[in-house]
């Protein structure tokens, strides 16, 4: 059994950096909009580095240790995370590969099990570069939307299994689990049913769990390959979501013990294009950024709690189910009347940047998506500045 998530020690991470420290990074997040913007859209994390993360880089900087990555360091560390935080012995070491980070890990995973042409299964609203990857790769995306209350809706997933299954070609599901945007932890009994219908129909699938470290308290992720029949799966994990390191990039590709073929055929190439500084950064997460890790879930779990009542009290119209994963609010603005795409009106009346919910596919319209690990300062502020801007 995972062991009991202990109270927090360390100081929370969202409460460290005020807004001119962060307005002096120069990543994706701060500079795509002027700065009299509020972002709170992209997936990075207003945090400073967990102190063994930052460690294990400038020891590497000093060393000069910036070549090629090497090892399996990073699958063992994952394997004792797993271990620890969820009860699951199963990523064997040998059945594992390093991957430039997950989408490209997707990708290539992707060929290994469809070729062009194929179709890939998804469930929308979900993450929009499973469109663009997907799409690029000469591949068919095939929508099976969530149910009405964001989880997998398994009569639509059925018929769209049994559709693309009577295909001449190599039909796939790409699985968000967690799920981006919703944040929707989905069920050991959820996934078995994924694995059971995959296998009736012929559809190998491949799991995107890159936000498994960032569930709230009081919910359990399940790794997909650890479910009764999910040992055909394939995987992709990094530490880059809940630490914070979507610039040093790594990540980790996992074979259930049926798919260990389809992994070994992966082009040994591929595994040149992580980041080395990225490998080290990562592992030392997982080894070393428990107590970390544990301060931001809590601090997130106050954020939740505190962008509900703001809503409630200054946007009554929005409706907002808080997540049981990831740092991200799906926010159902479609009572506003502010049309398919809000995040354009709150951009421009109340210089907030917002995801646009209409990427995420069928589903997204009215919706948007707004990044909840920053400080409460600065949530307070955004949502002041969105309900004025209506007012």
């Amino acid at each position: 059994m995972p062991r009991d998530i202990p109270a927090p020690t360390a100081v929370n991470p969202l409460r460290q950096l005020s807004l001119e420290q962060l307005r002096r990074r120069t990543s994706m997040k701060w500079r795509t909009y002027p700065e009299d913007v509020l972002p709170l859209w992209v997936a990075e994390m207003d945090v400073p580095l967990a102190e063994p993360v930052a460690r294990a880089i400038r020891d590497a900087v000093a060393l000069g240790d910036t070549g090629y990555p090497a090892g399996t360091a990073y699958a063992e560390a994952w394997a004792g995370f797993a271990s620890e935080r969820w009860g699951w012995e199963g990523i064997a070491v040998e059945r594992t590969a390093i991957v430039p980070d997950v989408m490209l890990g997707i990708v290539e995973m992707l060929k290994l099990v469809s070729g062009p042409g194929d179709a890939v299964v998804v469930n929308p609203p979900v993450y929009p570069p499973f469109y663009q990857f997907v799409q690029n790769m000469d591949r068919q995306v095939v929508e099976a939307p969530l149910g009405a209350d964001g989880r997998i809706d398994f009569e639509v997933l059925e018929a769209v299994f049994g559709r693309v299954g009577k295909s001449a070609g190599r039909p796939a599901y790409l699985l968000c689990s967690p799920h981006n945007p919703t944040g929707t932890v989905h069920t050991a009994e959820e996934l078995a049913d994924v694995a059971a219908l995959a296998r009736t129909y012929g559809v190998r699938v491949v799991a995107d769990e890159i936000h498994a470290p960032v569930v709230a308290g009081g919910a359990a992720f399940v790794p997909y390959l650890s479910v009764p029949g999910g040992g055909s799966g394939l995987s992709l994990l990094s530490a880059s979501k809940a630490w914070n390191l979507a610039g040093v990039k790594a990540a980790v590709a996992v074979a259930g013990p049926d798919a260990a073929d389809d992994l070994a055929r992966l082009p040994e190439e591929v595994g040149h294009g992580p980041s080395h500084v990225g490998v080290i950064a990562h592992t030392a997460a997982l080894r070393d950024g428990g107590a970390w890790l544990d301060a931001l879930l809590g601090g997130l779990d106050d954020n939740r709690r505190l962008l509900a009542r703001l809503l409630d009290a200054s946007l009554p119209a929005v409706r907002y189910e808080p997540a049981q994963a990831t740092f991200l609010a799906w926010l159902d603005c479609r009572s506003l009347g502010l049309g398919d795409d809000p995040a354009a009106v709150f951009l421009e009346r109340a210089r907030v940047a917002l995801n646009s919910g209409t990427p995420f596919g069928t589903g997204g319209a009215g919706f948007v998506r707004l990044n909840l690990a920053t400080s409460p300062e600065l949530i307070n502020e955004a949502v002041r500045r969105m309900a004025a801007a209506l007012g």
